[in-house]
């Protein structure tokens, strides 16, 4: 990486959610440092994180790409505990390992590792991911800090050592895991029977 893309990079806030189009937040700031990218493809880092890479870059300020996203506060993974079921693709998808949990048993997201990248979303065959504001009013960098962007950063950087690199033709459906339509059909329905046998159960429980 050259010392331009080094300063670049230290200016993004690391929350590795692809939407600039590149892979992550380091191969951004190498596209830009080489005129590559634009220093308006970061929705994290909204206004402010433009500000950033203009002065770093010399480049004028622009508006942020809406092909890119739109500039909004944090938002958190939170999974429905009823539907989970426990398939593990969210944690392959997550870039920080937020997620915790096992084969065929409920998965939780950590709060404070979670980026709000958005990248467990398109994975889940059950679609039990769903997102919440957790800074509302603040967007951008001021709904993000830098001691949170360094922690980020370090456990994206563990969490790449035990994956392969994606590249930019990858990027179509974001760290999308791909599902074969019989195992994708077999877990919405073992997710619909599990919810209703709980619903029953529940019923049952009411009763005099």
């Amino acid at each position: 990486m050259t010392p331009l893309a080094v300063r670049i990079h230290a200016a993004l806030p690391q929350t590795q959610c692809t939407r600039c189009g590149y892979p992550d937040c380091a191969g951004y700031a190498e596209a830009v440092a080489s005129g590559e990218a634009g220093i308006h493809q970061c929705p994290p880092g909204g206004a402010e994180g433009i500000e950033r890479l203009a002065a770093i870059t010399g480049k004028p300020p622009r508006p942020l790409g809406v092909e890119f996203g739109v500039e909004g506060p944090r938002r958190m993974a939170v999974i429905d505990e009823a539907w989970c079921i426990g398939c593990t693709l969210c944690l392959d998808a997550c870039p920080t390992d937020a997620i915790l949990g096992m084969h065929k048993r409920m998965h939780t997201v950590i709060e404070p590792h979670c980026t709000g990248c958005e990248l467990c979303i398109p994975v889940c065959p059950v679609d039990c991911i769903s997102l919440e504001d957790v800074t509302p009013g603040r967007s951008g960098w001021q709904a993000w800090s830098q001691r949170q962007a360094d922690e980020a950063l370090k456990r994206y950087s563990l969490h790449a050592t035990h994956r392969p690199a994606r590249g930019p033709q990858d990027l179509t459906e974001p760290a999308e895991v791909p599902v074969p339509p019989v195992d994708r059909k077999r877990a919405i329905v073992e997710a619909a029977l599990a919810r209703a046998r709980a619903a029953a159960a529940r019923t049952t429980t009411k009763k005099p």
